[in-house]
């Protein structure tokens, strides 16, 4: 059930040294490409990051938030087109929760980095570090890196007593 999967969902911060599967790689990527977009137009595209090198330097993109990074076995960096549409961002933050429900479902851990509007070093952006990192084209736009591995840790769902009821109106 997909409310069972929501209740299972947690940030992972947290991950073994056992590689993913190309198996599981290839489902998480046909997933995202599932992903719900406004008016089909599918702004997104994705960066699948193995290599463990490079993984180590997008741990480094942001001083606070993104270190964590360096011991997963998988990253997938999302970018938008804004020339596609102008809720790129929306349909990118569609994306990455798709991410993390498929990785989620698949028995993985996963944990959201924010990349967009966010600094590297005070000289320039970690959007701009992460492009530089892995020559992505310029007209992209990196919304975040979804950090994915088999978790090393286990945390227990939220409780439905934690929600926070007070957020919702019934009119």
């Amino acid at each position: 059930m997909f409310l069972d999967l929501l209740k299972k969902r947690r940030s992972i911060r947290q991950f073994t040294e056992q590689p993913i599967e190309k198996e599981k790689i290839d489902l998480l990527v046909e997933a995202v490409l599932r992903s719900p977009s406004s008016r089909g137009l599918n702004p997104w595209e994705f960066v699948v990051v193995t290599d463990q090198e490079r993984i180590n330097n997008l741990a480094k993109a942001k001083a606070h938030g993104s270190v964590f990074m360096k011991n997963a076995p998988l990253a997938i960096v999302v970018c938008g087109d804004p020339a596609r549409g102008d809720v790129w961002i929306e349909d990118c933050s569609i994306a990455s929760i798709i991410i993390h429900l498929a990785a989620t479902d698949l028995g993985l851990g996963s944990c959201w980095i924010q990349i967009r509007r966010r600094d590297h070093d005070g000289k320039i952006s970690a959007e701009e570090y992460v492009k530089n990192l892995l020559g992505i084209r310029e007209n992209l736009m990196v919304e975040a890196i979804i950090a994915i591995g088999y978790p090393k840790e286990e945390k227990p769902g939220h409780p439905l007593s934690s929600l926070p009821f007070d957020k919702v109106s019934y009119l």
